[in-house]
This record gives C-alpha cells, sequence and structure tokens, in this order.
C-alpha cells in the first residue's frame, strides 16, 4: 500500500478554522480536512470507494465516497490517533493510521490491492452473496425460508454462514422459534439441510456489480456506535430539538443521541410486575438480549413533545417527554398483544398495529382512551390464532422459556397450515396526508387496508406482491410499500386503486432483497429504502424511475424504520439481533446526508483548497 502524508499551509489552515466556526457546532474550530486519491495497485482510479476516517477511540466514524477520478474530501470533527480505510468492492481494505490535531488538513493518498486469497475475497462479499449458495429447489420453497429466517438478522454474515452440520442447524432453528420464527417441522428439516449444504466453508465466486452512481461521490454517512453487543435498538426517531431517539427493544432503554455535541445519554424504562419477557415470558427470547420486560418497539413524537412508544412485550403504551425524561404508562389491555409501528395523526390521536391480535389501536391523550379496532380476520385459521393465542400466551407463561405457545400451535399440531395461513401480522402504519386516512400493511396476509378515522370503516386490498411491511405515504398521498419477500417496491394509489410494481436492483443475478422500511423525503419526494441483506440504503427517485445504492460502510448494517432530519439527512439505527454480529460489535445511530460530501467540498473551497 502507497500512503501519501503531505501538510498544507498554516494562513490556509487558519482560514479554514474560520470559516467552520461560522458555520456552527457541526463544523467545530478543531475540524481536520483530509483529501486524496483512491486508486489500484496499476495507477488506475476507483470509482465509488468508500472512504472511512475512524475517530480515535472508534466510537465514531465518517464516510465519503470516491468520483470517477478516484478523489476524495472529508472534513472531520475529531483529531489524535486516526485511522483512515478505503473499502472498494473486488478490492482488500486498506488502512493507514495518521495524526491530526487542530485544524490540520491533510492529504492522503490509498492504493488498493487484491486479496491475497479466495477466502479473504469470498469473506468481503455482503450477505446477500452468500445466500445465493444455498440450494434451493425453487423459489416457492424459499419463500418461508425469507419470510421466517431474514427478518431479525442478516443470513449469510459471517456469524450465521459458518459451516456446521444439519443437527447443528436443526438447534439453532429450533432455537428461533422461540423468537416467534413459525416454521412446520418438514420446514426446520428442509431448511437445516439446505443450510448444511450451502454454508461448507468454501469460498464462493460470485461477482458482484455495485452502483456507480455519480451521487454517491456528493454523499457523506455519519455513525456513532452505542449500547453493547447485546443491545437492540429496533427503531430511531428525530426529534423536533435535532437529537435521534432509538428505543431499544431488548434493555428496556431509550438511548438519545445529539449530533451537534455527539454526547449519548441512556434512559431506562421504569420496571414493571411483568417477568422477563413481558406477556411473552413462555418464549424463550434471546438470552442476555431481551433483559426487559416491556420491549420498547417503534417511537414517534406528537406536537406537545411528547414521544410515544409501542411497548412490544408488555402491550402497553408509554410516553416519554424530552425536556423532563418522565416516563407515563398507559395500559392497553392483555388481549391486545405486540404493539408495533406507531403514528401520530394532525389531531393529535396515536395510532399502532398490534401485530399478533391483529388489531389496530387509537389513542386520544386528552382523553386518555383506548379504542382497539379488530381487523378482518381473512380466514379460519387466522380468526383462529386471533380469538385463542392471547390465552396461548398466559398458559405458556406458567412455564416460562418453554416455548408450548409454539407446541400447541396449529402450524405444528396439523399438516399443512403454516404462517401465512395462521397469522395476518398487520404491521407498518401510516397516515394519510390529505384525508387523514389510516392505512396498515398485512405482512403475512399480503394485504394493506385502510380505516376511516370518523367512522373507523375498515377497506381492505390485496397486494400483487407478498409481504407488504412498513409502508409510508408521498406529499401526494401515494402510498409506498416494501416488499419483504419478494424483493420490490409497490406503488399504490389510493385514489384509483392501482398497483405498480418496482424490481429492487441486486448485486449479483441471484442474490435477493428484503426492504424491511422505507420512508419518503417530504420535499424531494425520492423513497428511501432499507436494503439489508447487501449492507446498502437504496434510494428510488420516483419522476425516473431509477434507485440509487449507498453501500453502508460497516458490514452487517441491518436498518429498520427511516427518518429524516431538517437538513436533510436520512438516519436510522444498526439493529441486527444480535448486535455483536456487526462489524463493530455493537449497534449503531447511522445518518446519511446525500449532499454531504459536497458541504464539505465547499467549505475546504472557502478555505482556497480544491472542491
Amino acid at each position: 500500500m502507497a500512503t501519501t502524508i503531505a501538510s498544507r499551509s498554516k494562513a490556509a489552515t487558519t482560514t479554514l478554522g474560520i470559516v467552520l466556526s461560522v458555520l456552527g457546532p457541526s463544523f467545530s474550530a478543531s475540524a481536520a480536512t483530509l483529501d486524496g486519491v483512491v486508486e489500484t495497485s496499476a495507477g488506475q482510479p476507483v470509482n465509488g470507494a468508500m472512504v472511512t476516517v475512524f475517530s480515535a477511540n472508534r466510537m465514531r466514524k465518517q464516510t465519503v465516497f470516491t468520483n470517477a477520478e478516484g478523489q476524495y474530501l472529508i472534513v472531520v470533527d475529531y483529531e489524535g490517533e486516526l485511522t483512515i480505510r478505503a473499502r472498494a468492492s473486488s478490492f482488500a481494505d486498506q488502512t493507514q493510521k495518521i495524526s491530526v490535531v487542530g485544524t490540520d488538513v491533510r492529504t492522503v493518498d490509498l492504493t488498493v490491492t487484491s486479496f491475497e486469497s479466495d477466502i479473504a475475497r469470498s469473506n468481503a462479499l455482503t450477505a446477500s452473496a452468500h445466500l445465493t449458495s444455498l440450494p434451493w429447489n425453487d423459489v416457492e420453497e424459499r419463500s418461508p425460508f425469507i419470510a421466517q429466517c431474514n427478518y431479525c438478522h442478516q443470513v449469510g454474515n459471517p456469524l450465521t454462514r459458518g459451516k456446521r452440520n444439519v443437527e447443528s442447524w436443526t438447534k439453532s432453528i429450533q432455537k428461533m422459534e422461540g423468537y416467534m420464527a413459525l416454521v412446520t417441522d418438514e420446514q426446520v428439516e428442509r431448511f437445516s439441510e439446505v443450510l448444511a449444504a450451502g454454508f461448507d466453508g468454501e469460498p464462493i465466486d460470485v461477482v458482484q456489480t455495485h452502483d456507480a452512481s455519480p451521487e454517491l461521490a456528493h454523499a457523506k454517512i455519519e455513525e456513532w456506535l452505542v449500547g453493547d453487543g447485546m443491545s437492540f435498538i429496533h427503531d430511531t426517531d428525530v426529534g423536533e430539538d435535532g437529537k435521534l431517539y432509538g428505543t431499544d427493544e431488548g434493555h428496556d432503554v431509550v438511548w438519545v443521541l445529539d449530533p451537534e455535541t455527539n454526547d449519548i445519554e441512556k434512559y431506562p424504562l421504569p420496571e414493571s410486575d411483568l417477568p422477563v419477557g413481558g406477556l411473552f415470558a413462555g418464549a424463550a427470547l434471546p438470552i442476555g438480549i431481551f433483559t426487559g420486560q416491556h420491549g420498547p418497539h417503534s417511537m414517534a413524537q406528537a406536537k406537545d413533545g411528547r414521544f410515544w412508544i409501542t411497548n412490544a412485550l408488555s402491550s402497553t403504551l408509554m410516553s416519554f417527554h424530552p425536556d423532563t425524561k418522565a416516563f407515563r404508562l398507559y395500559e392497553i389491555g392483555e388481549d391486545a398483544l405486540y404493539p408495533h409501528t406507531i403514528r401520530v395523526d394532525p389531531q393529535g390521536i396515536v395510532w399502532f398495529t398490534l401485530a399478533v391480535s391483529n388489531q389496530v389501536g387509537r389513542f386520544d391523550p386528552q382523553t386518555e382512551s383506548f379504542t382497539l379496532i379488530q381487523l378482518p380476520h381473512n380466514g379460519f385459521w387466522r380468526w383462529v390464532a386471533d380469538t385463542f393465542f392471547p390465552m396461548l400466551l398466559k398458559y405458556s407463561a406458567r412455564s416460562p422459556r418453554e416455548d408450548k405457545h409454539i407446541d400447541l400451535s396449529a402450524h405444528k399440531m396439523l399438516n399443512g397450515i403454516e404462517y401465512d395461513d395462521l397469522f395476518n401480522m398487520p404491521y407498518g402504519l401510516d397516515i394519510h396526508p390529505k384525508d387523514g386516512g389510516v392505512w396498515y400493511a398485512k405482512l403475512y396476509a399480503n394485504i394493506i387496508g385502510h380505516i376511516d378515522p370518523e367512522t373507523l370503516k375498515i377497506t381492505e386490498y390485496e397486494t400483487p406482491l407478498a409481504g407488504p411491511r412498513r409502508p409510508r405515504f408521498d406529499a401526494d398521498g401515494i402510498l409506498w410499500i416494501p416488499s419483504f419477500d419478494e424483493s420490490a417496491l409497490l406503488r399504490f394509489d389510493p385514489a384509483t386503486k392501482e398497483f405498480k410494481t418496482y424490481t429492487l436492483p441486486t448485486l449479483s443475478p441471484d442474490e435477493y432483497e428484503t426492504p424491511y422500511a422505507l420512508n419518503v423525503h417530504p420535499q424531494t419526494g425520492d423513497v428511501w429504502m432499507t436494503s439489508n441483506m447487501s449492507d446498502s440504503i437504496l434510494r428510488f427517485i420516483p419522476k425516473e424511475e431509477r434507485f440509487i445504492s449507498y453501500p453502508n460502510p460497516t458490514r452487517v448494517t441491518w436498518l429498520r424504520d427511516l427518518v429524516f432530519t431538517k437538513d436533510g439527512k436520512v438516519c436510522s439505527s444498526s439493529s441486527n439481533l444480535p448486535a455483536y454480529a456487526i462489524e463493530d460489535g455493537v449497534p449503531s445511530f447511522i445518518c446519511l446526508d446525500p449532499q454531504g460530501a459536497d458541504k464539505d467540498r465547499s467549505l475546504a473551497a472557502s478555505a482556497g483548497r480544491r472542491p
């Protein structure tokens, strides 16, 4: 590796310091500038390489992408012994230690080289590439594997692709059943055979083609590590104060990041009389990860500043005031199970899905009253689950961690009954921006539905693809829906009731994606979507019907809800379960600024440096 480190003039450094101080706390007086070129050993520039600068304690990192000439420039607001890394598709990582003080301005050129071995090359591929080695007979056989084994974590990353025999895989899948993976005994057997055959420890021969869109060179990604290897920060929201708030479902904690000061605060939820695991105490939830009683899942902020939180395990609603840090608990009712996605409508009414009991909840903060709306059952066995599963859970809780609710479920006791026969699973939810209608998605029933907020009348529509997960509206009232099971984006017009389908791009022909959630930027109308099997974020521009893929610099990046800051960043939290499988070993808050690198170049240009 060839690395060049050169200092700039004192005058340029002084000018840059003045510019940074004028632009506010995000660019402090100690901000340093690094630039350079990433090229191959043959001297060819590398387009789209990720250049990441780690803080001295490695708890923060910032990343930009090289342009077509291999050039990059980045402004970082930390100093000390820093690490700079170049990461590019088909090349081994190259790193360099540099000492940065105050407003240093440095040039660091990096040369990337080929991998030293086939196994090193294979290990650098995304989980989506390794999934192509699984010998499924057909797409139909693979479908329940995607739906039931891909929704909490990647499959195909280093932790989940180790060489194991059939018996070992069977034990792992049976363990996953305690985490609510609904698989038949026949599927357990077949999945174990496929995983043992496909993940054989040998390097795979997959050629991935990464996005080289010019938009990458304009972007910047920031990450703040938070929590520990057992943290499970399911969702993140941005507050009116500009801070990021994350719900740690495993530890019963709200994490708060101030991106201006980079301070992270931790606020434990009040304890409950329920056992660990809450109403799901009978399930063998992940030991060491689900250590709480509430399981805070999702959050949304109301106009009065309070955040409303769905507690999935205790089946309660909770408010959190960011000023006083006070929590308040609201009991929904024991037959309401697993409150999930939550939104607040313009009138301040709180709406949320109840995934396991097939309901939508309505809460009026003024009267502190709940209305539970029972959604259509859509079939006999789903009616059975809606009616009797709460009682089955109560029975199961008498024997903690023994999974009796699984053993007594119809998909285990009867032939031909699978997960999508048993549960509707109302998952995502959003509010129509024009008429206030409440729309939800039933993940397992392949249905979206509308609730009239005044009459509570329900109308449902079948989706053309399976696995509608967390939909969002754009400003014009078009509903955008991620098809988790079929690697696609759906566009639904509530006025015409028409769907349009867009297949997601993948890095190689046999790969698939698992789009968990999306959000639509309120000004640009661009649809941002998680692309979790390939460690990336997708951006879809509706006017051009074009996708842009932004690689994440951290391997095993698993994102859920996406939110936007006032200055245009798209943010989330890395929530792979378990967190210790993430490359950094812990979760992080992540923000992608589509124009972040441009802002850095403008700062440098103002200080007399080339853009």
